[in-house]
């Protein structure tokens, strides 16, 4: 392989027409130019300098090698620009993953507002698995997740960084009996046919704890495992649900939504970034319109 080096020194002499004007370029002496271009010729067995005059002139194997060293420093010169351009968090790629209420309500206005402040930066968007959300980002599949997980839990390898509480509202059928109330106990729907509104997982889990604390296990009828479907059997009166308030953008007009208390059902959304890459420029102000986003959604 040939010496880096010594072909930016062969192509200095080129340049300059001489070895005293390469070394003053360089700034080395006469001497060690000299001896850098004897050794690159010892390493390709061939000639690249002939005498001109007072100075030198390349031959046709030192002009080419001379043309190949500029391409080289020019390579050298664009990936130094680029690692620089990277490390500002200017350019690069980041992969985002997201369930779809968090993808509607939080995720579209952050990267919309990344975009504008970093057009440089690719940005791959797809859902997280509904059955681990956090696999793709342990797996350096993807850089951050936005997921529902509860306040304090251990993640190893993982940082969580806390978005916002999305608490949960009751949604009865338009007329019911407790949609005169405007704030429910939760125990108040101990008796009422449920009618499902989460998929098995952590949101599921929010759900079941809130109402072992108020003393009964829901009585489920219906699974729909989305939140406009759920609202649809309520609405056609086959029960009550309980749904958050990212998944109520959208309300079916055949239903009722209060408040719900002792407790209130919360699931708190976090960002899931690994802790190996904390830090990186470009994922630190995605994060950032992450949680401006998770602001202007609490308003």
């Amino acid at each position: 392989m040939l010496d880096v080096r010594r072909l930016q020194v062969l192509r200095a002499v080129v340049t300059g027409g001489s070895v005293s004007a390469a070394a003053t370029a360089l700034g080395y002496t006469p001497s060690a130019v000299s001896q850098q271009v004897a050794a690159l010729e010892k390493q390709t067995g061939t000639a690249l300098l002939e005498r001109a005059g007072r100075g030198v002139r390349p031959t046709a194997a030192g002009r080419l090698l001379a043309e190949h060293a500029a391409v080289i420093e020019r390579q050298v010169a664009e990936a130094g620009t680029a690692l620089a351009d990277l490390l500002a968090g200017r350019s690069g790629s980041l992969t985002v993953r997201y369930f779809a209420t968090a993808g509607a309500a939080l995720v579209a206005p952050a990267v919309a507002a990344f975009r504008r402040e970093h057009p440089g930066v690719r940005l791959d968007l797809g859902m997280t698995d509904p059955e681990d959300p956090l696999e793709d980002v342990l797996r350096g599949r993807a850089d951050v997740a936005v997921v529902v997980r509860p306040h304090g839990g251990e993640h190893p390898g993982l940082r969580l960084v806390p978005l916002l509480d999305d608490p949960y509202r009751a949604v009865l059928p338009r007329g019911h009996r407790l949609g005169a109330r405007r704030v429910l106990d939760l125990a108040d729907l101990a008796g009422e046919p449920w009618v499902g509104s989460e998929r098995t997982g952590p949101c599921l889990d929010t759900v079941l704890d809130a109402c072992a604390e108020a003393g009964f296990r829901p009585g489920f009828v219906v699974d729909s495992e989305d939140y406009p479907t759920a609202q649809g059997f309520v609405a056609a009166g086959l029960g009550v649900a309980l749904v958050p308030l990212l998944g109520l953008a959208r309300r079916h007009p055949g239903v009722t939504v209060r408040r719900l208390r002792a407790p209130e059902p919360v699931r708190a959304v976090h960002a899931a970034v690994r802790t190996t890459a904390w830090g990186q420029p470009a994922l630190a102000q995605l994060l950032a319109s992450l949680r401006e986003a998770a602001r202007a959604a609490r308003v």
